[in-house]
């Protein structure tokens, strides 16, 4: 990938990472993308394993600055590091939502609700005509 072409704030190793894991995606993270991709959520294009800064997040909308973090067992132990995490992504100005893994897979239901309604509040419908 030529330099001209790589997110801003990024490295060529954070975007090798980042399709790294895509290639490796976890069990709760294919079943989440199998529902966001294609716009497939109020028409709002989502990337997923995407870099931003020296950070790859798991799902991403550019158009609302929305990130998607899927926690599974190994964020029991990195719960400070999750925090920080969200709270540097909001600095940059993006909103952040975290699910468990069990969440997607149990009741993928609810999360989908939360995401609509996430992505509502944040690109409310024109009303009227």
């Amino acid at each position: 990938m030529k330099d001209s072409h790589r997110i801003p704030g990024t490295t060529k190793e954070i975007e090798q990472a980042a399709r790294t894991l895509r290639k490796g995606a976890t069990q709760a993270e294919k079943i989440l993308w199998h529902s966001l991709r294609n716009r497939q959520i109020l028409g709002f294009k989502f990337r997923r394993q995407h870099p931003i800064g020296n950070f790859i997040v798991d799902f991403y909308c550019p158009q609302l600055k929305l990130v998607i973090e899927v926690d599974g067992s190994i964020h029991d132990n990195q719960q400070e590091y999750d925090q920080y995490r969200s709270e540097k992504l909001k600095e940059f100005g993006h909103y952040v939502l975290r699910f468990t893994s069990n969440q997607v897979i149990d009741d993928l239901a609810s999360v989908l609700e939360k995401i609509t309604q996430t992505t509502q509040t944040l690109f409310p419908p024109v009303l009227g005509g």
